[in-house]
């Protein structure tokens, strides 16, 4: 059965969202006025709002906590929805460039997002911190003790799918009143998955006999948005970033990969055969599935998972 494609239309936007470079608002349903949901505009002609969707259920299978989506339809353009996951607790969102130290804007004014403070050290180290909390709402197993636990996977889920995005506005905390500060759920997913390369370019790489233009290739050359110190303005390639972070919380590291073992190619085809065929292609399919398949590939050979977590 294929993913819902959720039907908006006629809607008042409740507040809009400001951060981004893509159109966003925010809304409620009358039957739950208080709970906020986003719809969030797909550039066309992308597959950001499939990679978002497939990111998305990947997580609900290997048991990350994420932001939920679906793909919507407002008026015409198409894109996601996503249910607030600060509310109803009264939480607010604290990016993480509000957490690190501030960088200064580039010459167009903008934040420069290859912020010297933006490394993995840096970033893992404040998660390290025993004032955050573990995902609010959010069942994990015992093992699993800190933020740093959490966070580790999901620098996995970014070399997994070749997530290059997690800028330091595309992670944070949420912060509630009377109540504590918790590690915000994985979000924001649309880079991924080569969503934005051409059917021509995929068709080519899934059958070149050019190493250096096959998928393997391709995957390596996926960047995180996180540097190994603040002296290196060269970004991390993802799985290095996760690498880095998991000499950090190994614990943690070694139970997201038992849970990537446990999944298997017919798992990936399950997901990505519920796209809506008026959203995906044949060969977008094709790709994303070769994709994961090598990342997983390549993940498990650098830890052995089965051999090495307790």
């Amino acid at each position: 059965m294929a993913y819902q494609i959720i039907q908006l239309n006629g809607l008042k936007p409740s507040q809009l969202e400001q951060l981004g470079t893509k159109p966003k608002f925010w809304f409620t349903d009358t039957t739950n006025p208080e709970e906020l949901t986003l719809f969030k505009a797909g550039r066309p002609g992308t597959g950001e709002n499939w990679a978002e969707k497939v990111c998305c259920e990947l997580c609900s299978v290997i048991g990350l906590p994420h932001a939920h989506y679906d793909l919507a339809n407002c008026d015409g353009t198409e894109g996601v929805v996503s249910p607030s996951f600060t509310k109803p607790s009264g939480g607010r969102l604290v990016h993480g460039n509000e957490l690190l130290p501030k960088s200064s804007p580039g010459r167009d004014g903008e934040m420069n997002y290859h912020a010297r403070e933006h490394t993995v050290r840096r970033v893992m180290l404040l998660m390290g911190a025993n004032t955050i909390g573990l995902p609010w709402g959010h069942n994990l197993p015992s093992k699993i003790k800190s933020a740093q636990d959490v966070f580790v996977g999901y620098l996995m889920l970014d070399a997994l799918v070749g997530n290059q995005d997690r800028h330091f506005e595309n992670w944070g905390l949420v912060s509630i009143s009377n109540t504590g500060v918790f590690l915000a759920p994985t979000y924001d997913h649309a880079s991924s998955l080569g969503r934005n390369e051409t059917d021509q370019r995929r068709e080519v790489m899934l059958n070149t006999r050019d190493k250096g233009q096959s998928v393997e290739a391709y995957v390596k050359r996926a960047k995180s948005m996180m540097y190994p110190s603040s002296g290196v303005l060269k970004k991390l390639p993802t799985i290095e970033a996760f690498l880095k972070a998991s000499e950090i919380a190994p614990i943690g590291a070694h139970y997201w990969l038992k849970k990537l073992e446990a999944l298997s190619e017919e798992d990936f085809d399950t997901i990505l055969k519920q796209v809506p065929d008026e959203t995906i292609s044949f060969w977008g399919r094709e790709f994303a599935k070769a994709m994961l398949v090598e990342n997983r590939k390549r993940l498990l050979e650098q830890f052995k998972p089965t051999e090495k977590a307790q």
